[in-house]
This record gives structure tokens, sequence and C-alpha cells, in this order.
């Protein structure tokens, strides 16, 4: 029976078991973390258990995972004692049965955030350089929570006095590298420990004057710079003469920040100079500086000059301004054309090629500042002139054969510095130089030129007849003036007339023959009917063999200026007459004369006369009335000892008037009886009669 029922328990037991088996549910485990605080900060212990809600806890082994990855644990807790930035994260669990190595469900997902301490930091207070004597304010400042206790560390060693959030510190003993960080009796409990900061204590600085300019000159602004170290927090005083001595402010004294300003520098402000730098806030003086000596005198001395410095410059001519400074080194050289900067240089000298008219003026500046180093020059006044023309004059012009004749040149509107170069007129020849407004050319009588403003011919002779010019050329490169109007030199010696012909020299070209296109001949008599000024020129009876046996000089126009045909000199009596071709039958009550264009004086008489000539006298001069004026002659003024000549400006030559008059000129013209006799010097002019004929017979030869 007993055996029975044990075998009808034991049936029932499996069946139990078995029924058991059908209806198991797996055990899930359950994550916790403690504390529970929603914050947890870095440092402090997180305790992290897993639970299993079936049996006890030591009928398990437990798996641990952090963001998806298993770590070795077996234990039911999972401790982190000092919690770190780096552990938060998601954590699981896991566990396994001892017995029958079930497992169970893994855990939900618990995340652990850890939370940074609060920071602390250190500053002092005056910041920058700290000197020795100097007290420091150090600050611990906490961003985060309140309720903090401060504690202090130098050069690593706790300062357990100190636990105020400010504390001060004296220099030079209490220099060092301080932290701190705050404690408190709720979470979070404590702070990261600061950064060092390093208190040091610095020898106090000297201070450095600056001046500028130095040397100064009078008038110009000067400034003084005084400087210590970087700080900004300095205020300087600035001393003169003596450590003693502060500088007094005045209209020309001022300061703004490190600098000391002297306006319109005089003597009076030079001397020794010192400046200190002072921190009141602080009780900070710096080591005075070093003294510097301010110098104040007078600006050099700019004087300009031009070069050539001839009274007169002409349209195309170069000219040098030279600026001389003394103690001119290291400065540029200015010039200025009423008051404009027009050029700058190192060298002293500005070149003006073509000149221009201006005031100039310059001075020195500075070569690396550009301020102004010199006074500025004496101005220059540049009056540039139009093309001059040189004026040539022939003496005598009327000679005998075998005399000497002078040549004289000059330039109407300057005397200074030419080189005169002469030429006499020849018939148009290729290869030399022709006048564009005339048809005839011009041959060099000397290929240099001359010095000297007179050129003789000796001896003088029939074949020196005909036309000359000259010019002038100065400086470097050469300038020349026009050329001249062409001057005529008559001579004649007596030969044998037979066969004797007619020829004239006009502006315009030589011309041979009297001919049908100015004139008829008939037997020894040449007519030139309807005369006009193109007319005008010189006249010469020509032999059969070329010899010129007579020369006069034919000029139309209808008021002549009748000037002494020879050299006036100081001190004598001049006469000047003007007469009208047609006097009896259209008499002038009245004429005026000119000088170099300029009326002087009218007169009924016709007649303009100088006591005593000067040479101020020297000049063109010409009449003038209602029909007309006549053409200027030039009248040369010279000293008592040197002889001077006549110098019609265009003698027995081109004489302009009003070509629609009609004039009727007879020229009798008588040859020389006496052996080597020239006629007058004078040009003869003559009346012709109402038929307007020029006549000339052998008979009168």
């Amino acid at each position: 029976m007993f055996g029975g029922a044990i075998s009808c328990f034991s049936k029932q037991r499996i069946l139990l078991l078995l029924l058991s088996n059908l209806h198991y549910v797996q055990a899930k485990a359950v994550l916790t973390i403690y504390p529970t605080s929603s914050q947890i900060f870095s440092g402090e212990s997180v305790t992290l258990r897993c639970n299993i809600q079936r049996g006890e806890v030591t009928d398990w082994e437990y798996t641990w995972s952090k963001d998806d990855v298993d770590f070795l644990s077996r234990k039911h807790e999972y401790e982190i004692r000092e919690v770190k930035i780096s552990n938060s994260g998601d954590y699981w669990c896991l566990g396994t049965h001892i017995d029958n190595g079930t497992e169970s469900m893994w855990s939900d997902a618990v995340r652990l955030t850890v939370t940074a301490l609060p920071m602390a930091s250190v500053k002092a207070s005056p910041r920058g350089p700290l000197y020795s004597g100097e007290t420091v304010t150090l600050q611990c400042d906490i961003s985060d929570y309140r309720d903090w206790t401060y504690l202090w560390h130098r050069d690593n060693q706790h300062l357990p006095k100190l636990t105020n959030k400010t504390t001060p510190i004296y220099l030079p003993d209490q220099a060092g590298q301080y932290q701190c960080e705050g404690t408190r009796t709720r979470r979070p409990e404590r702070t990261y420990l600061s950064s060092s900061l390093t208190i040091v204590v610095a020898a106090l600085p000297k201070a450095t004057l600056t001046i500028t300019p130095n040397p100064a000159y009078t008038g110009e602004t000067v400034t003084l710079t005084c400087s210590v170290g970087s700080d900004s927090g300095w205020r300087y005083t600035w001393y003169k003469d003596n450590t003693n001595k502060v500088v007094t402010l005045s209209g020309r004294h001022s300061t703004t920040g490190a600098t000391f300003t002297i306006s319109r520098a005089a003597e009076s402000d030079q001397g020794l100079f010192w400046c200190q730098g002072e921190i009141q806030s602080r009780s900070i003086s710096s080591i005075i500086s070093d003294p510097v000596t301010i110098t104040v005198k007078e600006r050099p001395v700019a004087v300009l000059t031009l070069q050539p410095n001839w009274p007169q410059i002409f349209s195309g001519e170069t000219v040098t301004l030279s600026c001389d400074i003394q103690g001119g080194r290291e400065i540029e050289y200015a010039f200025y054309n009423s008051g404009k900067l027009i050029y700058t240089k190192t060298e002293p000298e500005y070149r003006i090629s073509p000149a221009k008219n201006g005031l100039y003026t310059c001075e020195g500046l500075q070569k690396t500042k550009g301020l102004k180093h010199s006074q500025t020059s004496n101005a220059v006044q540049l009056t540039v002139l139009d093309n001059p023309q040189a004026v040539l004059s022939v003496s005598p012009q009327w000679l005998n054969p075998g005399d000497s004749v002078t040549l004289s040149c000059g330039v109407k509107e300057s005397s200074t510095g030419w080189r005169f170069f002469w030429y006499r007129t020849v018939p148009y020849t290729a290869g030399l130089l022709s006048l564009s407004n005339s048809s005839y050319s011009v041959e060099p009588l000397s290929g240099s030129g001359t010095s000297e403003d007179s050129y003789t011919l000796i001896p003088a002779g029939p074949s020196h007849t005909g036309g000359y010019m000259c010019r002038a050329g100065r400086g470097d490169p050469v300038y020349d003036t026009l050329y001249s109007e062409p001057q005529f030199l008559c001579c004649e010696e007596k030969r044998n007339s037979i066969g004797w012909r007619l020829k004239r020299y006009r502006e315009k070209a030589v011309e041979s023959v009297c001919v049908s296109n100015w004139g008829s001949i008939a037997g020894s008599t040449c007519t030139i009917r309807s005369t006009y000024t193109g007319d005008s020129g010189v006249y010469w009876c020509e032999s059969g063999s070329g010899d010129i046996i007579y020369i006069f000089c034919y000029t139309v126009g209808i008021l002549i200026l009748e000037s002494p045909p020879y050299p006036i000199t100081e001190g004598e009596s001049m006469t000047l007459s003007c007469t009208n071709r047609y006097q009896e039958t259209n008499p002038n009550t009245k004429v005026d004369f000119y000088k170099d264009g300029i009326f002087i004086r009218n007169d009924t008489t016709l007649e303009m006369t100088i006591p005593a000539v000067s040479m101020s006298d020297e000049g063109f001069y010409k009449c003038k009335s209602n029909e007309g004026e006549s053409p200027e002659s030039w009248v040369t003024v010279r000293g008592s000892i040197v002889s001077i000549s006549v110098l019609p400006r265009l003698l027995c030559g081109l004489l302009v008037a009003f070509p629609f008059l009609l004039v009727s000129i007879v020229l009798m013209v008588k040859c020389c009886r006496a052996r080597g006799l020239c006629s007058t010097a004078k040009s003869l002019q003559y009346e012709l009669p109402s038929d307007n004929v020029i006549e000339q017979t052998e008979s009168s030869v």
C-alpha cells in the first residue's frame, strides 16, 4: 500500500511539474540608478542595480551593457566611485539563472547623464605689471550656484586661513601662483580647481623721452613723447632745466596723453627736458627719464637764382633754377610756381625747357618726413618774351673803294650773352638756306659766328655791294633769334660807262636789266610807270663787263622820316624830319612822332629836335599823319669815344607804304666825276614828273 501510495504521489508531482512547464514565463531584469537625482555631478559616486523579478538575487549571474557594448561584471550592482563625463550613456542589464542557465529578459535602457562641476577662476586687481610695495586683491569667481566656501592655494599649497571670495596679498613677499576652488554642503558640493594665476613683481620701469624734430626751427611744432612700457594707465609729468621744475602750460605748450607739444617753437624753448610716468591710483612712479636737450634755431635761408641770369628770356629758351640752401644734407628741394608745387628732387636744380612765365620760389624739405627744412626762398619772376629779331646796321653805307665797312648786329630786346652770325644775301642757290618768305638765299660770312657784335669788311669795294643779314644765338642748347631784315651796302667806282644797263635788288629777288615785267628800256632810259611799294629796292648801273658803276636807293612811299646819315654821339643835337612826297599838293598840317611804337610828341613844323641825345634815345623812330605813316628808322647812340653809325632798318631797301598810291619819281643819276668819290650817304629821293618815268641817260653818267 505504502508503495502504491508513493507511486501515486510521484505521478501527481510529475504531472504538476509538466503543467508548470507548460505555463513558464521568462523573467525580466529591472535596472535602477542611485542616487536617483536628475543631476549627477562629476566626481560623485553612482551605483547601478539589476533586479530579476523571480527568485533570490543570489540565484542569478548578471551581465551589463553600456551603449550596446557588453562589459564583464557578474554582480547585481555596478558602482562608479568617481563618475566622469565619459561615463554618461545608456545602460542595460541581463540575468542568467545559476541552476538551469535560463536568461532573463534585458532591462529597459536607463540613461546616465554626468554634469560637469562648476568652474572657479582667479583674477587680480590691479591688472598689468605689479610693482614692489603694492597691495593686490585676488578674487575667486564661481559662476553657478551659491553658498560657497572658498579655498585658496599658493604654489600648490592650501592656505587654510583664506576662506573669503576676495583676499589681499602684499608684494613682494606674497608673490606666486594662486588657485582657488569652492565647497558647500549641498550638491554640487565642490567646484573644479581653478587655473593658476601667477603674480610676479616687476621692476619699476624707466621713462623714455623722444623729441621730434630735434633740432627744431623757430616757428616749428615740436612734439615730446614719453613712454613707460606698454601700460596705458600712466600719466606723465614734464620737467625743464631741472627735475624739480615742472613745465608750465601756456598757449604754446599743451599736453595730450603721453605727448607734450610746443607750438611755434622759440629760442626760449631750448634747454634740458625730462619726463616721468605715474599711476596715481596705485601711487606708483616710474624712474625719471634721461635728459634730452632741445635745440631751436633759425631755418636755413634758401636762395633761388636763375641761370643764365639774362635780363630777358625768350620763348623757346632753356633756363635753370638753382636753389642754394646752407647745410642742405639729406633734404629734398621743392620748387613752386605761384605757390603751387611743381617739382621735387634731391638735386638743387630745376631745368625748365622751354621757359615758362611764372613767379618761382623754392625751399628745402626733410627727405625722410617731408617736413619743411628751410625758409621759403626769394621769388624769381620769369617773364618770357616773344621770339626776338636781330637788327643789322651797315656803317658807312656809302663808301669809297678800299674803305672798311662795319656790320653791326644787335638784338632789340636784349644785349646779353649773344653770339652773332653774319650772312650775305644772294640769288636763290640750291644748298644754301633760303628764307621762307623770300626767293633769295643767305650765304654765311663766318662759320662759327663771332662773340663781338660787329663784323668788318676790309677793304670794301664794288664786289661787296648787296644785301647783308645777321642773327644771334645763345645758351645751351643754342637758342637762335629771327634773322634781321636785310641791309644794303652801296659802293661805286668810276669806270667806262659804255654799254651800261640798269639792275635792281628788291626784297623778293635780284632782277636783271630793265625788262617789260617791271620797266621799259628806250636807249639809255628805263621807265617805270605806275610804281608801287614793291618797286622799293636798290638800283645800280652795271657796265657791259659786269662792273658796277653807280648805285642808288629807290623808295616808294608817301611819308619818309629823314634821320641823320651819321652816328649820333651822346650830347649832340639830333633833328628828325617827316617829309610828304606830295607836300606841295597835299601838305601835312601836323605829324606825330613815335619811338619804339610809343607816341612821344606831335608837331606842326614836321620836325622833332632832341637838343642833347642820350643812350635812352636809341631806338626805332617813325612819323605818322592822316596820310599814313613812314617806315621805321633805327637811330643808334654811342659814347663820345666810339664812332657809331646810323642803323636804318631798311636803308636803301624795303620800305612799306600804301600800294594803292601812284608815285612818279625821277631819279637823276650823275656819276661821280672826281676820282674815288662816292655819292652822298643819304638816300637819293627825288620827285618825279607827272608822267611817272624813271630816266637815266648815258650822257648823265
